[in-house]
C-alpha cells in the first residue's frame, strides 16, 4: 500500500497521474496496477482509467460524479446528470452524462451507465470539489432543452425546472449566441415562458428569444404525432396541444 494514501488524494486517476506519483518504468507501473487491483486496493473503470477503493466501505471513493469528470480530456457532467448533482430533479437516473472534447462508448461501472454528449459550447462549466466539472444551472436548462429527448423527456425537464428557484437570463442569452441555433430560441423561449414567474424571467427576455429565432415555422419535437399539434403563432412553433398536461403544469 506504499501508494495508497497519494493515490487516494486524487480517489480518480489514469496511467500518467500514476507515472507522476511513482517515477518508475512501464513495466513497474503496470505490475503495481496489477497488483492493487487483485488486492482490490483499486478498480479498473474502464481501459487506462482507475478508482480508488475505500478501506472502511469496500466501495469506491469516488463518486459518479467524479468519475465523470474524469472520462474526456476537460470532460464534466451535463445535462440530467448536472440537475442531479445541483439536487433540481426528484428523479435519479442510473445515467451519468458527459460532454467535452470527444467521445467515448457507452460503457458501466458500480452500478451506473456513463453516456457521452457532443459539446456543443464551451461556456458555462463550474469547477468544484474533488476534481468535479459540472454545467451551471442556466447552461445545463439550455443543453437539456436541445437534446430534449436524451433526458427524459419533456415532463422530467419541466419536474427539473419548476426546482430552479431563478435563472440568470443574461448568462441564457449569452450561452444561446454561443449555440447559434435558432431553434433553441424558440423551444427556450416556448418552454421557460410558462414559467416566467418562478424563473424570474422579464419580458426582455422573451423579447430577445423572439427577435432572433428568425421566421422558420418549426415543430416542437419530430418524434410528436403531427396530428396531436397545435400552432404557437408567438414562437412560430407546433407543440402539443395537451403540452400543459404533458408537462404536468398547472393551468
Amino acid at each position: 500500500m506504499k501508494y495508497y494514501e497519494q493515490l487516494m488524494e486524487q480517489r480518480v486517476f489514469d496511467y500518467k497521474d500514476l507515472s507522476e506519483i511513482i517515477s518508475e518504468n512501464q513495466n513497474t507501473i503496470s505490475s503495481l496496477l496489477r497488483d492493487y487491483i487483485r488486492k482490490h486496493y483499486i478498480e479498473q473503470i474502464r481501459k487506462g482509467l482507475y478508482v480508488v477503493v475505500s478501506m472502511e466501505t469496500g466501495a469506491p471513493a469516488a463518486n459518479r460524479f467524479e468519475i465523470g469528470s474524469h472520462i474526456l480530456e476537460g470532460g464534466y457532467i451535463s445535462h440530467h446528470s448536472a440537475f442531479e448533482y445541483f439536487g433540481l430533479t426528484n428523479q435519479m437516473m442510473f445515467t451519468v452524462q458527459v460532454s467535452g472534447k470527444g467521445r467515448f462508448r457507452p460503457f458501466s461501472f458500480d452500478g451506473y451507465e456513463y453516456q457521452s454528449f457532443r459539446e456543443r459550447i464551451k461556456e458555462g462549466v463550474l469547477q468544484k470539489e474533488n476534481g468535479i466539472r459540472v454545467t451551471d444551472v442556466e447552461r445545463t436548462v439550455l443543453d437539456s432543452i436541445n437534446d430534449l429527448e436524451k433526458v427524459g423527456g419533456l415532463a422530467e425537464l419541466c419536474q427539473c425546472l419548476q426546482m430552479i428557484p431563478f435563472l440568470d437570463e443574461e448568462k441564457l442569452l449569452w450561452y444561446m449566441e454561443q449555440y447559434g441555433k435558432q431553434f433553441l430560441y424558440q423551444k427556450a423561449g416556448f418552454l421557460l415562458e410558462h414559467l416566467k414567474t418562478d424563473l424570474k424571467l422579464s419580458d426582455c427576455f422573451f423579447n430577445k428569444c423572439r427577435e432572433y429565432m428568425g421566421k422558420s415555422k418549426r415543430y416542437f419535437s419530430d418524434t410528436m404525432d403531427r396530428k396531436v399539434l397545435r400552432y404557437s403563432p408567438s414562437w412560430q412553433l407546433y407543440v402539443p396541444k395537451d403540452f400543459m398536461r404533458m408537462a404536468e403544469l398547472e393551468e
